[in-house]
C-alpha cells in the first residue's frame, strides 16, 4: 500500500472512531475532528462532526460557524441540512430550523430525527396537522424492525384498523416491545380510547423509561384528557432533559393555561415567539393568553399581528370578534372576504372566517347579510360534529324518572358535606360569566373557570373507568347507575371532586366557584355527592340567549349550538329539567334571570348572596373592577358595567328564528315561568 492509500485509510479510520465517540464522549469526538481538520482543512465529514460535537456540548453559535458554509457548499447532503435544522433550533431560529428539516427530509425520508424535529417546531407554531405528519414519518424511518414497517406504513396512511389487527398480532408474540406499544398508543389517540393509549404508553415507559417519545406522547395524552397536574410532571421531565425543545415548551404553555397559570403560560408563549416571530398561530395562542389575563389591548395587537401575516386565518379574525367589545375596522370586512373567494383555504378557516363575518356585520347594523354569514359558518361547523338531540331528551327523562322525592329523601344527610362549591349551571351565552364575576368579587369566594371535572366523573361512573377517560360507555346507563351507589361511595365522590378542583384553587378563599354551563344535566349528582354545594340556574331570555349561542363558535362541548332546531330542543330540555328539581327539591336551585340582573343588579346580587350564605359586599356591584383572569366569550364584557344593549339584539334577526321559536315550544311562551311538564 503507497503512502496515499495509507493516509486514506488512517483518515477514514480517525473519522469513524470520531463519529463513534459523538455519543458517549462529544468532547473527544471534537477533538479528534478538529486534528483532522489540521490535516485535512475543509473535510466534510471531519466539519460536520465537529460542528455536531459543538451542538452537544451546549456551543451552538461554534456549530453554526461550522455547519452553516458546508449546508451552502453541501446542498445535497441530507445530514448537513439535518445538523443545520438542529442547530437552527438550538439558537432559537425557528423558521430557519422549519427550512432547514423540511429540506433534510425531502432529500432523505428516513432521517428519524429530522421528522422528530421537524414535528417539535410544528407543533411549537400551531401546525398540529403537520406535526402529527411528520411524528408518524418519524415512526416509520425509525422502525428497523420489517415486521413493524407494515402497521407503520399503515398508520401513515391513515389505515387504523390495518394497523390496529397487525400490531396486536405482532404484540401478542411480542409484548415487550416498546415501539409496537408506542404506535398501538397512537391508535388508540386516534379513535379517542385515551384511557387505553395512557396504559400503553405507561409501559412503554416501564420497560423504557428513557423513551422520550412515549413520554412525550403520554403527555400530549393526558392534556387531552385535561389531566393537567398529571400532564404537568411529564413535561417537567421532558424539559429537565431537554429545555430548548420547542414543542415541549408549546405543551407546557398549554398546560400552564389549563391550570389557570396564565402569567406563566404568556412567558412561555413569549419565549415561542422569540424562535417564531412569523408564526400566525403562535401569535394567535399568544394573544388568548393576554386576553384571559384581562391585557386585552395587547391581546387585539396579537391577534392583529396574526391576521396581518396570514390574512385568511380564520380563527385570528374570530378571535377578535369574540372579544365581543372590539369594533372592526371597514377594510377588515374586505380582508376576511378575500379570502372566502378561494378553494383552497382550510374548512376551519372558512367557518371561522363566517363566524367573524357576522359578527362584523351585525356591528355595522347589516343583519340579513350577517344573518347569511352565521347560518354558513354553522352548517360547516355542524358537518364536523355529531349530535343526537334525542339523547338529551332521554338523558332528561330518565333523570325525571330517577331522581323523585322519595329517592332523594331515602339519600339525605349522604355525600360529603363540604360547602366549597358553588355551581353556576344553565346555557352558555345565558349571562352565567356575569354571575361568576360578581361571585368571584367577594372576598370568600375564588372564580376558577369551566371545569371538566363533573363530566369526567360521570363518564367513569357510567364506564366503570376510573379515570374517566373512556371514549365510549353506555350512555343511557346514566342516571340510573347511581341508584347503585352507596352512601360511603357518594361521600368518596363528593371529596373525589373536592380533590380534582383543588389544583384550580389558588387564593385560600373558603368557596369556589365551577361554571361548566353543561352541568345543569348533573345537578342530581351533585345533590347526591355535594348536599351543601350551591347550585346557581343563570338563565336568559330563550329567543336571546339562544340566538346568541347560535352566533357564538364553541371550539367543544356545546355540539348542540350549530342548528336552530337542536338549540330549541336543548333549551327546553333544560327548562324541563330544572323545573323538575323545583318541584322535587324546592329551594335547592336558586335562579338567576338575566333581566332580572340588568334591571335590578343591587337587588339580585343580594338574593345571590344570601343563597350562597355570604355577607353582602360592595365589591360585587363592581364586579367589572376585578381583574382575575376569565376564560369566556364574556371575558370583555364582564369587565365592563352592566348594560343592558344585548336585551333586545336578538330582535334585529327574528325574521330568520322560526326554527328555533317552533322548537322551543310553550317555553318560550311562558318565559320567565316554566310551563307544566308531562311524562
Amino acid at each position: 500500500m503507497n503512502r496515499a492509500a495509507e493516509n486514506v485509510a488512517g483518515l477514514q479510520v480517525a473519522l469513524s472512531h470520531a463519529a463513534k465517540l459523538l455519543d458517549t464522549e462529544p468532547a473527544l469526538a471534537a477533538e479528534q475532528a478538529d486534528e483532522i481538520l489540521r490535516v485535512a482543512p475543509g473535510h466534510p465529514m471531519a466539519q460536520l462532526i465537529a460542528g455536531i460535537a459543538a451542538r452537544r456540548l451546549g456551543d451552538a453559535t461554534r456549530a453554526l460557524t461550522l455547519i452553516e458554509p458546508l449546508a451552502a457548499a453541501q446542498p445535497k447532503a441530507p445530514a448537513v441540512h439535518c445538523e443545520l435544522g438542529l442547530t437552527y433550533g438550538e439558537l432559537g431560529r425557528g423558521e430557519d430550523a422549519i427550512a432547514a428539516l423540511r429540506r433534510a427530509v425531502a432529500l432523505k425520508p428516513d432521517l428519524a430525527d429530522a421528522w422528530r424535529a421537524l414535528g417539535d417546531h410544528l407543533t411549537a407554531i400551531g401546525d398540529t396537522t403537520g406535526a402529527d405528519a411528520a411524528y408518524l414519518q418519524q415512526i416509520k424511518a425509525s422502525t428497523r424492525d420489517p415486521r413493524l414497517l407494515a402497521p407503520a406504513v399503515a398508520l401513515q396512511e391513515n389505515r387504523i384498523a390495518v394497523a390496529e389487527a397487525l400490531l396486536r398480532d405482532h404484540l401478542r408474540q411480542h409484548p415487550t416491545d416498546v415501539a409496537a406499544l408506542r404506535m398501538l398508543a397512537e391508535v388508540a389517540g386516534r379513535l379517542g380510547r385515551y384511557t387505553d393509549a395512557e396504559t400503553l404508553l405507561g409501559r412503554c415507559l416501564e420497560l423504557a423509561p428513557s423513551f422520550t417519545a412515549a413520554r412525550h406522547n403520554l403527555a400530549i395524552v393526558l392534556t387531552r384528557q385535561n389531566r393537567a397536574v398529571d400532564a404537568l410532571a411529564e413535561a417537567r421531565h421532558l424539559l429537565d432533559r431537554e429545555p430548548r425543545n420547542p414543542g415541549y415548551r408549546a405543551l407546557m404553555a398549554a398546560i400552564q393555561s389549563q391550570l389557570g397559570e396564565y402569567d406563566e403560560c404568556i412567558r412561555l408563549y413569549e419565549g415561542v415567539l422569540a424562535d417564531y416571530p412569523k408564526q400566525p398561530k403562535v401569535w394567535m395562542s399568544y394573544g388568548h393568553g393576554l386576553k384571559t389575563a384581562g391585557r386585552t389591548g395587547e391581546a387585539i395587537a396579537a391577534y392583529r399581528k396574526a391576521t396581518a401575516i396570514a390574512p385568511q386565518l380564520g380563527e385570528a379574525w374570530w378571535s377578535l370578534a369574540n372579544l365581543k367589545t372590539f369594533r372592526f375596522e371597514p377594510a377588515d370586512l374586505e380582508t376576511m372576504q378575500r379570502p372566502l373567494a378561494r378553494s383552497d383555504i382550510a374548512h376551519e378557516d372558512r367557518f371561522h372566517l363566517h363566524f367573524a363575518l357576522g359578527k362584523a356585520l351585525e356591528d355595522a347594523a347589516r343583519y340579513a347579510e350577517s344573518f347569511t354569514h352565521y347560518a354558513e359558518a354553522n352548517r360547516l361547523r355542524r358537518e364536523m360534529i355529531r349530535y343526537d338531540a334525542d339523547h338529551t331528551t332521554g338523558l332528561v327523562h330518565r333523570s325525571r324518572g330517577l331522581f323523585t322525592r322519595e329517592f332523594l329523601a331515602a339519600r339525605a344527610g349522604t355525600g360529603c358535606p363540604a360547602p366549597d362549591p358553588i355551581f353556576i349551571v344553565g346555557l352558555p351565552r345565558s349571562g352565567s360569566t356575569l354571575v361568576e364575576q360578581i361571585l368571584a368579587s367577594h372576598s370568600q369566594v375564588e372564580g376558577t373557570m369551566e371545569l371538566p371535572d363533573i363530566p369526567a366523573m360521570v363518564r367513569a361512573i357510567t364506564s366503570g373507568d376510573a379515570k374517566g377517560t373512556a371514549a365510549r360507555a353506555d350512555r343511557t346507563r346514566y342516571p340510573g347507575v347511581l341508584a347503585e351507589l352507596g352512601p360511603e361511595r357518594l361521600r368518596e365522590l363528593g371529596e373525589e371532586f373536592l380533590a380534582r378542583t383543588r389544583v384550580q384553587r389558588k387564593t385560600g378563599a373558603p368557596l369556589f366557584i365551577d361554571k361548566l354551563p353543561n352541568n345543569w344535566q348533573h345537578v342530581g349528582l351533585i345533590h347526591l355527592m355535594l348536599p351543601n354545594a350551591k347550585i346557581i340556574d343563570a338563565r336568559r331570555h330563550p329567543l336571546s340567549c339562544g340566538f346568541s349561542v347560535f352566533k357564538q363558535h364553541f371550539a367543544r362541548g356545546q355540539s348542540f349550538s350549530f342548528k336552530l332546531e337542536d338549540i330549541g330542543r336543548y333549551y327546553r330540555d333544560y327548562v324541563e329539567l330544572m323545573a323538575h328539581f323545583d318541584a322535587v327539591l324546592p329551594g335547592r336551585v336558586h335562579r338567576v334571570h338575566y333581566e332580572a340582573m340588568v334591571a335590578d343588579t343591587e337587588y339580585e346580587v343580594r338574593r345571590l348572596l344570601e343563597y350562597c350564605g355570604l355577607p353582602f359586599e360592595d365589591a360585587c356591584l363592581r364586579f367589572h373592577e376585578n381583574e382575575r383572569a376569565v376564560r369566556t366569550p364574556s371575558a370583555e364584557q364582564v369587565r365592563q358595567p352592566i348594560y343592558t344593549a344585548a336585551l333586545e339584539q336578538w330582535r334585529h334577526y327574528e325574521p330568520w328564528l322560526g326554527p328555533l321559536r317552533e322548537a322551543l315550544g310553550p317555553v318560550l311562551a311562558d318565559y320567565p315561568a316554566a310551563p307544566a311538564f308531562t311524562d
